[in-house]
């Protein structure tokens, strides 16, 4: 089975823009980049509950950038076999 190149580039183009937001996920719920040290901002129940999902923000983040580089190979093909 195999996938259309102009569908896969599709993919990957989606892919890219969940990177971004997977990023962004992990890099605002992570205490250590983010500087937090016990304030107010560290113990609000908004930034806890976002907090809590940490562990799958990076999850998210890693299978979506794993996907998007398959799917670049897969569009555009492997730059060293060229």
């Amino acid at each position: 089975m195999a996938i259309n190149p102009l569908v896969a580039i599709k993919i990957a183009y989606v892919l890219g823009w969940a990177n971004i937001i997977g990023l962004a996920l992990v890099l605002l719920s992570c205490r250590c980049i983010m500087g937090l040290k016990p304030s107010s901002l560290s113990k609000s129940n908004l930034y806890m509950w976002f907090y809590k999902y940490h562990c799958y923000y990076w999850w998210f983040f890693i299978a979506s950038v794993i996907l998007h580089a398959i799917m670049a190979i897969i569009g555009v093909g492997n730059p060293f076999l060229r």
